[in-house]
């Protein structure tokens, strides 16, 4: 009797427990290219940990940043055949898959980062995901967008006209390359691994970022010029496996979506953050920061949007409206 006791009261205990022994803990790889001080790391890391404290430690997420799954291509890819959980990307890799997302490559398609912001957090921005599961994703959520300005080796950016002829370094996304062209300047294929010491030597003479990752990535060592040209706003998104996603129960598939979430809240505030002090932050290392005539490039942006546009047809409604929303 003491014995059948002993055990009954062992069941009870390990039943109590909120992650049982013995119970098979979920582990899930998420990746991105940047550094741990992003704010793609930022969105990943607070999610996982949202995940575990939600998950009672039952669903535990891995991170790799700095490229230590590959490319954002590669990750995409790997996660379209379910090789690779989670990944948190800058929206132009995605394009190769889903040629709707062509729109965001658009120049001056946002005025500024808050409105960019405001779309992708808004019915725009949830159609766009519920894109995904067509091509063996689940969107997850946008984090925020990215403010492209362009950086040089030694050449002052201050109009349209001071980017004839210059060999910039750009994403290889179609909104990108006719943007550059249009500005007259020369679109240079090139990975970015290789950008730091192509600026250095001289192969190219500028590229385009955001100011968190120019400090970030130490481009402030090879560039002392940094002019807010504004001419993207790239959203970044948090995606998935579409395999793994449904591989998993209704409830721990509720919880990625509630942990996204939250991290996406978090992953915007952290950009803003970073934003702001890293202009200060390269002020501080006397990087010479300009504000150029915007007008002078917003000139050419009507003609870019015509001929993408004619090229990438499925972009035309996506386009409209985001032009109605931001009006």
């Amino acid at each position: 009797m003491k014995f059948k006791l002993a055990c009954s009261l062992a069941v009870s205990c390990l039943l109590a427990l909120p992650h049982a022994a013995g119970a098979q803990t979920i582990e899930l790889s998420a990746g991105h290219t940047l550094t741990t001080s992003s704010h793609y790391h930022a969105a990943a890391a607070k999610m996982a940990e949202l995940v575990a404290a939600k998950s009672n430690g039952q669903i535990k997420i891995n991170i790799f940043p700095g490229s230590q799954l590959g490319g954002e291509v590669k990750m995409i890819q790997s996660a379209r055949t379910g090789t690779q959980d989670i990944v948190v990307t800058g929206e132009a890799p995605v394009e190769n898959v889903v040629k709707d997302y062509t729109v965001f490559s658009f120049p001056y398609l946002f005025s500024n980062l808050d409105q960019a912001n405001a779309v992708l957090q808004g019915p725009i921005g949830k159609e766009m995901l519920d894109l995904l599961p067509k091509y063996n994703l689940v969107g997850l959520g946008f984090i925020s967008a990215l403010e492209r300005n362009i950086f040089t080796n030694g050449k002052v950016i201050k109009s349209a006209a001071d980017m004839k002829g210059l060999k910039i370094r750009v994403i290889q996304g179609p909104g990108y390359v006719k943007a550059y062209e249009a500005l007259g300047s020369q679109p240079t294929p090139m990975a970015y691994t290789e950008l730091y010491t192509a600026l250095q030597n001289g192969a190219v003479d500028a590229a385009e970022n955001s100011p968190d990752v120019f400090l970030q990535d130490r481009f402030v060592e090879v560039s002392k010029t940094y002019s807010m040209a504004k001419i993207m706003y790239m959203p970044a998104l948090i995606i998935m496996s579409k395999a793994k996603f449904d591989s998993l129960s209704p409830e721990h598939q509720a919880i990625l979506r509630e942990a996204a979430a939250e991290a996406v809240t978090f992953a915007i505030a952290h950009y803003k953050k970073d934003y702001a002090d890293s202009l200060a932050a390269m002020q501080s290392k006397n990087i010479q920061i300009i504000e150029p005539d915007l007008a002078s490039f917003h000139a050419t942006g009507a003609s870019v949007h015509e001929k993408l546009l004619a090229d990438f047809p499925q972009a035309k409604p996506w386009f409209e409206k985001i032009k109605a929303a931001t009006k």
